[in-house]
């Protein structure tokens, strides 16, 4: 009787370029995957529909990967604690694999399945797999983590990256379960559902397509056609310059190690300082997602709460009537309507725009990071906890970052990254036929707004400014005296 490992995919959703596949293999043909459609994570209430349907999307792909390889990947819904190691248990596997996660909820999964699977005799085997390096391997010169990327840079990019691994040669196949073996599961394994059949409709047509070839596509375009443009471009919503390989890296569908060799190709080949500069630059990008990911895995309470002690109980204004219009686009600034608006469109935002509604959220509305945050994984279609957090975490000042206070104009950011106005006309079109220094600006009439079905402004930039620098240095001062 062939041994069987079982491969329990969550960020992983490939058979290219893969770390337990690629060991599996070597042991044992018979090697099937299980995803599991954890009930925990469904019933949560900041899971973005648009975030689903890709990764259903890319379920489906990967089921087929499977079956032209020869085996299957099984779907189960439900407690991982208990369904992972009962479904083991039933096909007497050898072996199950998985690669390692750095988020506070996975980790603790993780500890249960394998505690149980353990003293059922069955092995367990964990590999670093979505990052270049594990967060055991980069550390500063005193040996603690990393809280300030720059030095995390210096160190990270110094270090030998690891190299692509052929998970499944050409000539190899695998082996799946039998017919009497599938009969064991036959009250565990579902056909994979629709999002729709979850509860999470969504009627917009995906901005990034589902599966590993999609995936490679993508990356293939941007390497061919934008990368070498991506210094100047990656900070103009309005042009298409940055890779939207977001959700595939949120869900492994592309290896990272297969997309470092590519940029490191690229830099060899570059032809101009300005091609090399942008495709640096991109790695930086790269690197910045691994500081994030580092640091939720150092410090874990960054899911809950600032880092910064200072920000612990800030005294957030917290309006929820601010936060709806902020929501729904509807500030009366034209830079952040057009980026709610786009988010709420089609589930993503552009970078730039991310930070520029962060920032007016928190120091312009004065309301808590985190119920900003928690919007964004509603809508995300590439919502990650590390990123996401991490990007409001600066926004707010609160995070990691050596410089404690940011507070980002519109109208200077407007003007500055979207300077001819398109952006803001695509997404708020009532204001198409508004000059476009006064668009940027915001300087628009009360009668102009009226006849445009434009709101007012909900603040005033200038004195919320001010309000929200007072309240820090009163916080501040606060915090001194009661650390002393």
């Amino acid at each position: 009787m062939t041994d069987l490992i079982l491969l329990w995919h969550r960020r992983d959703i490939r058979i290219t370029d893969h770390l337990g596949l690629a060991d599996a293999q070597n042991i044992t043909p018979k090697v099937v995957g299980v995803f599991c459609l954890d009930s925990t994570i469904l019933e949560r209430d900041d899971l973005a529909p648009a975030r689903l349907h890709y990764l259903i999307g890319c379920l489906q792909d990967l089921q087929t990967s499977y079956q032209q390889a020869g085996s299957q990947l099984l779907i189960i819904q439900g407690n991982p604690t208990e369904l992972i190691p009962q479904i083991a248990d039933r096909l007497k596997a050898q072996a199950v694999y998985w690669h390692n996660d750095v988020e506070p909820y996975a980790q603790e999964r993780d500890r249960l399945v394998k505690n149980t699977l353990e003293k059922s005799g069955i092995t367990v085997k964990t590999f670093w797999d979505q990052l270049l390096h594990a967060p055991s391997e980069i550390f500063s010169g005193t040996g603690n983590p990393y809280t300030v990327y720059t030095p995390f840079w210096h160190n990270w990019s110094s270090q030998i990256k690891p190299s692509p691994v052929n998970s499944l040669p050409k000539n190899k196949s695998l082996l799946g379960l039998n017919s009497t073996e599938l009969k064991l599961l036959k009250n565990n394994i579902i056909d994979l559902p629709t999002a729709d059949q979850l509860g999470f409709p969504w009627s917009q047509p995906l901005i990034m397509q589902p599966g590993e070839a999609a995936a490679q596509a993508n990356l293939n375009l941007f390497t061919k056609k934008f990368i070498n443009q991506y210094e100047t471009n990656r900070d103009i919503p309005s042009i298409d310059g940055t890779s939207k390989l977001s959700a595939a890296l949120k869900f492994g569908v592309l290896s990272i190690r297969s997309i470092w060799a590519e940029t490191n190709k690229l830099l060899k080949s570059a032809g101009n300082e300005q091609a090399r500069k942008s495709i640096i630059t991109w790695q930086k990008e790269l690197a910045w997602r691994e500081f994030y990911q580092h640091a939720l895995y150092n410090f874990p309470s960054l899911a809950t709460g600032p880092y910064r002690p200072l920000w612990q109980d800030f005294p957030w204004s917290n309006n929820r009537s601010l936060f709806q219009a902020w929501c729904e686009g509807k500030t009366g600034y034209p830079i952040i309507d057009a980026a709610m608006r786009q988010l709420n469109t089609i589930g993503w935002m552009h970078n730039r725009c991310r930070m520029i509604v962060a920032s007016f959220l928190t120091k312009d509305l004065i309301i808590n990071w985190q119920w900003g945050e928690k919007y964004f994984m509603q809508k995300l279609i590439d919502g990650d906890l590390a990123a996401n957090n991490g990007g409001w975490q600066w926004s707010a000042s609160s995070g990691m970052d050596p410089k404690p206070l940011r507070i980002f104009n519109p109208a200077s950011q407007a003007t500055k990254f979207d300077p001819a106005g398109s952006y803001i006309r695509q997404w708020v079109p009532e204001l198409k036929n508004i000059e476009t220094a006064n668009l940027l600006t915001g300087k628009i009439s009360p009668l102009e707004r009226q006849i445009a079905g434009y709101s007012q402004p909900i603040v005033d930039h200038n004195q919320q400014q001010k309000h929200f620098k007072l309240l820090y240095q009163e916080q501040k001062l606060n915090y001194n005296i009661t650390s002393d």
